[in-house]
């Protein structure tokens, strides 16, 4: 969906050399898929190592587009395959657009190769933990080029993070596992909008759900939809299910897994494999590692077995296809109109991170609304003027909150 945005995109982007990472990207043979480049030329590959399927990977091939990314490569493979998306045919031409996901391409690009920066005109970043790098950078005054924020974008953030996570965390958990969710307790590690998703995909599934939180709002907000609350070490003890989605590290470390019942299932639909402490299980468990099958590993722990999904990376990309595509098409959708403005109009940005404008959010929502049978009324001008709004909006306030 991103590619076949940014190919219809192609008028608005002419010229651009666009690197992407794509959530489930690969082709069949382990290898990178190559193709002619298209008008804005674009080079994809995985966002994360476990995150790619072939036939995502071969649709955006044939539509004209280098992809370097197959499932389960790993770390060495991942970096070497960031490193195939900065130069572009065979000339060699260097990037001069970043389509980012979660920031390791941002990164590289920075830290490893600061000699590209000069001729690269923005950054669109579509991840929470990808936006916090960004602001870092930002505050930091290491930020050499303007950066659109789409994930805070509300038909991203409201609608990717938390009505996909819906669809997909039970999914994936299914899909890994066969286990018969109804009954079971569900430990949910964060009440962000990837933790709401979470939370009310496992209780739409019959499970008691308890979700862990640092933030008062957050926690707040999970006792008034009827959720548990309560601190992690006392929740993971009698869990069944686990979920990390904070985007932090170290939310399931030793101290967890040893607290753990036998049997437990653990997975991360945050970021990073940092949220659980993989490390520490290898450390000092991996001899007892088992593989039941790709990206469902057991380990035992005091005499109890715990079954670890996607070796910690995210689970709803590791041991499914992510969130629907429809859906996507709403962060999709914000990615390409970020990518037409910075590439239109970068001169008129200084070096931040910016945030789209309201009326382009109200346009990717209006642009899905047909799809799925919606119509919506019309304020008459006496309407519009009574609220102080235009009559084709923007309807709300930037600091208004969905």
């Amino acid at each position: 969906l991103a590619a076949l945005a940014l190919a219809l995109a192609a008028p608005a982007l002419a010229a651009a050399a666009l690197a992407q990472p794509r959530h489930r990207l690969a082709n069949g043979n382990g290898g990178a898929e190559e193709a002619p480049m298209s008008p804005a030329s674009e080079r994809a590959r995985a966002a994360a190592a476990a995150e790619a399927e072939a036939e995502a990977a071969a649709a955006i091939a044939a539509a004209g587009i280098p992809v370097y990314a197959w499932k389960g490569m790993t770390e060495e493979e991942y970096e070497w395959c960031i490193e195939q998306t900065l130069f572009f045919g065979e000339e060699r031409k260097p990037l001069n657009m970043i389509l980012d996901d979660g920031g390791d391409l941002t990164n590289v690009v920075l830290d490893q190769y600061p000699e590209l920066a000069a001729g690269i005109k923005g950054i669109s970043e579509e991840t929470t933990t990808g936006v916090l790098r960004l602001y870092e950078r930002e505050k930091n005054g290491t930020l050499p080029m303007p950066a659109i924020n789409v994930n805070d974008s509300v038909t991203k953030s409201k609608f990717d993070n938390k009505y996909g996570c819906r669809e997909s965390c039970v999914d994936a958990i299914r899909r890994a596992t066969d286990v018969m969710m109804a009954g079971k307790v569900a430990v949910v590690a964060g009440f962000g909008d990837v933790g709401k998703g979470s939370a009310e995909s496992l209780r739409n599934a019959g499970c008691r759900v308890i979700v862990s939180e640092i933030d008062p709002i957050c926690a707040l907000q999970a006792a008034m939809e009827g959720f548990e609350v309560k601190k992690m070490l006392d929740a993971v003890a009698e869990a069944d299910i686990v979920v990390t989605a904070t985007g932090n590290k170290d939310i399931v470390a030793g101290a967890h897994f040893e607290a753990m019942k036998d049997k437990v299932i653990v997975c991360n639909i945050g970021h990073f494999d940092n949220e659980i402490d993989v490390a520490w299980l290898n450390t000092n468990h991996g001899e007892t590692k088992d593989t039941i099958k790709p990206q469902v590993d057991m380990y035992t722990v005091n005499g109890k077995d715990i079954i670890l999904l996607a070796e910690g990376r995210l689970v709803n990309l590791g041991c499914a296809t992510g969130h629907p595509s429809f859906v996507m098409s709403a962060s999709f959708t914000n990615q390409t109109i970020a990518q037409i403005e910075l590439w239109n109009n970068a001169d008129n940005y200084k070096n931040s991170v910016y945030t789209l404008p309201k009326h382009l959010d109200e346009k990717v929502a209006r642009l899905h609304l047909a799809k799925i049978g919606v119509e919506i009324d019309e304020l008459s001008q006496e309407q519009a003027e009574y609220i102080g709004v235009e009559v084709q909006g923007p309807f709300k306030g930037e600091a208004y909150r969905y």
